[in-house]
């Protein structure tokens, strides 16, 4: 009897479960979402113990922003906007580019901090990968996407596109700073 040896094989990708994946893409989206509008209502209005517009405004005039209020409703709508998208999974690349966006400001202001809190920049790192993730994998299945027929198929091309509107847009805030 001869003995035949086979290799050893992964689980085909096939094999994968798509509801599992869409589910755990809704998990990022929603929890991403909420934190994003959080941060961006505090800087619109306040809410959440935050500085509102005008304490928002004298941080961007710190970090040499030129018009430092109109920056602020900027990064507050992007994020309150961006987040929102991400949460009901609507428009998610331009979402998630919006998300990215101001996280490269975010990042290229406090690059000096070090990496960990209170003043490092992990967590700002963490939510950037994690908008150009969504870019990239589109928002699953359960997401208003899926009922915008431009959108229902995610292409990795929009996602490509999306982080790539994110870091030149990104890159002309941080090249206007005094």
């Amino acid at each position: 009897m001869a003995y035949t040896s086979s290799p050893l094989r992964s689980a085909p990708a096939a094999a994968l479960s798509p509801g599992g994946f869409s589910l755990g893409v809704l998990l990022l989206r929603m929890m991403l979402g909420i934190i994003m509008v959080a941060h961006g209502t505090q800087k619109l209005f306040g809410w959440f113990d935050g500085p509102g517009l005008d304490g928002t405004a004298k941080g961007f005039e710190s970090w040499g922003y030129p018009v430092p209020k109109a920056m602020a409703v900027i990064a507050g709508l992007s994020e309150a906007l961006g987040g929102a998208g991400l949460f009901l999974g609507l428009l998610t690349p331009l979402a998630a580019a919006a998300v990215l966006g101001t996280m490269v400001n975010a990042l290229g202001v406090t690059w000096d901090g070090g990496f960990l809190l209170p003043k490092g920049v992990e967590f700002t790192l963490l939510v950037a990968v994690s908008a150009a993730t969504l870019a990239l994998t589109g928002p699953g299945k359960y997401a208003a996407d899926a009922y915008l027929p431009v959108l229902r198929q995610h292409r990795l091309s929009y996602g490509i596109a999306a982080i790539a509107l994110a870091l030149v847009v990104g890159a002309i805030f941080l090249l206007i700073r005094d």
